[in-house]
């Protein structure tokens, strides 16, 4: 079953913020629903462990990933394929970046997914409505992350001198 998405987010953070989320493959992850584990082979392979649900079937696919066509600050694609038991899903993804001003950027973003086996067949009429929602769910975190206000760092507390005086016990207490 293929599926072909895409959409414009517009995200209150600077070009190069975005840039840098989009890199890490660990924090991109951290919003993807159903979200289990990563292991990072390079810079730009990696593999995540995801779990989906259409519908009563359930799987979890490993995918193996690869950033490719990358242009810094501008625009990244990536490839993926993955199984899980009785299933498979196929895709490549692209994303292009660009200002709106020096605290605001668009996010132009296309996916092309192929699934089959099992998930396809049994979830076939649940699954646009299935990720058309997720897709949903990854955004709304990865904006939420993104333009959250930066955290100062901590300062190291005050050292507070305690003068704790320790009398002397009386012998015979």
């Amino acid at each position: 079953m293929a599926l072909h998405f895409e959409g414009t987010q517009q995200i209150k953070a600077p070009l190069e913020k975005v840039w840098q989320f989009v890199l890490d493959p660990n924090k991109v992850a951290e919003c993807a629903p159903g979200f289990k584990s990563m292991e990072i082979l390079a810079d730009d392979h990696f593999k995540p462990t995801i779990a989906v649900g259409i519908g009563a079937v359930k799987a979890t696919f490993t995918l193996d990933v690869q950033l490719e066509d990358v242009t810094p600050q501008t625009h990244a694609a990536m490839r993926g394929r993955g199984n899980a038991a009785g299933s498979a899903v196929d895709m490549k993804a692209a994303m292009d970046l660009r200002p709106i001003s020096a605290d605001e950027t668009t996010m132009a973003w296309t996916a092309d997914v192929n699934v089959s086996g099992v998930i396809a067949s049994v979830g076939a009429r649940l699954m646009e409505g299935t990720a058309h929602k997720l897709t949903a769910q990854f955004f709304d975190c990865f904006r939420q992350k993104l333009e959250a206000p930066e955290e100062a760092p901590e300062e190291a507390p005050e050292e507070v001198a305690t003068s704790e005086a320790q009398t002397p016990e009386a012998p015979g207490t």
